[in-house]
């Protein structure tokens, strides 16, 4: 009884950490609720928009609603693995001594982090899934719990490092800006032309989002949904006995077994933050384009008739 009585409660915090956040981010709810459900599975989330959309400040404000430590990393092409992860240096007792960098905090925002090359890539990715760096010969271990949320910027593709699809598995998530509404731009730009400051109070602690991530994850889920998941993710792969025609003629690459577990891991959560006890296949449906987007590699057949990923995978629903 006592995990019903704290899935109950979440639900009233989760309602009033969206109103905390509402008070600087107008609009954006979907993406706030996806960032928020990243965060609870203990998933890392990729932001793909355009300039000016709020991404700093939103992921700033999330944050800070959940009382967790935030860093700013500014993706460059000439950043360097040691930049993120730290380096050490001689101290004053000429002993070496490691030096943390932005890499140890909570939430990690990974600024156009298809502007470094590779190398620098890989080094922050090896974070994500490892929650430890190695500098020196010696394992740090990471914050916890730990988040890195990167944007990436979907017009200027010149000069840029995209990501493989090996390491955009590696993020739960894709979450897409779009433009706000007439109405919520209005908003915007009537709360920040004036001299307006808005408090933001810590709802959560990193002991209790650990807490509630354990208990996420013990919330039971019937046979017919994790296979229905497990279904699914099969689909989204051409030329298998689980595919149709249309996936075998649009689609080159389908997801991984990683994308079924973050289904059901996802819809668990999204389950949790609706006051239900149990996901069901409705709960899968809801986090399944943000977690099959990213993994699902259309073919050239697909862009030349103007399919995109979001319609290949309203198909599947």
């Amino acid at each position: 009884m006592s995990d019903v009585t704290d899935l109950d409660e979440f639900v009233k915090k989760y309602n009033v950490l969206k109103s905390e956040i509402a008070k600087v981010i107008v609009g954006q709810d979907e993406v706030i609720d996806t960032l928020l459900l990243s965060i609870f599975s203990g998933g890392h989330s990729l932001l793909v928009g355009v300039p000016g959309l709020a991404k700093t400040l939103m992921v700033n404000t999330i944050s800070q609603a959940l009382g967790l430590q935030f860093k700013r990393v500014q993706f460059t092409p000439d950043l360097m693995p040691s930049d993120i992860i730290g380096s050490e240096i001689l101290d004053e007792n000429r002993a070496f001594k490691f030096l943390k960098g932005p890499v140890f905090t909570n939430i990690l925002l990974a600024d156009e982090i298809n502007r470094t090359p590779p190398k620098t890539q890989a080094a922050l990715l090896e974070a994500m899934q490892e929650k430890a760096v190695t500098v020196g010969g010696k394992n740090y271990l990471l914050s916890n719990p730990y988040f890195v949320l990167a944007t990436q910027n979907p017009i200027e593709q010149e000069g840029t490092y995209p990501l493989p699809e090996a390491q955009l598995d590696r993020f739960m998530f894709e979450v897409n800006l779009t433009y706000p509404t007439f109405q919520e731009e209005v908003d915007v730009v009537k709360a920040t032309t004036q001299n307006m400051e808005v408090k933001i109070q810590p709802l959560f602690s990193p002991s209790e989002i650990i807490q509630l991530q354990k208990l996420i994850r013990k919330i039971p889920i019937a046979d017919n949904v994790i296979e229905y998941a497990v279904s699914l993710v099969g689909k989204t792969r051409p030329n298998t006995g689980q595919s149709t025609e249309f996936i075998n003629t649009y689609v080159d690459w389908g997801a991984g077994p990683r994308a079924s577990q973050n289904l059901v891991l996802a819809a668990k959560t999204h389950a949790a933050s609706k006051g239900k006890y149990s996901p069901d296949i409705e709960d899968v449906q809801a986090v399944a384009t943000s977690i099959l987007r990213h993994r699902v590699v259309r073919n050239y057949k697909a862009e030349a008739e103007q399919i995109s990923i979001e319609d290949i995978i309203q198909k599947l629903l």
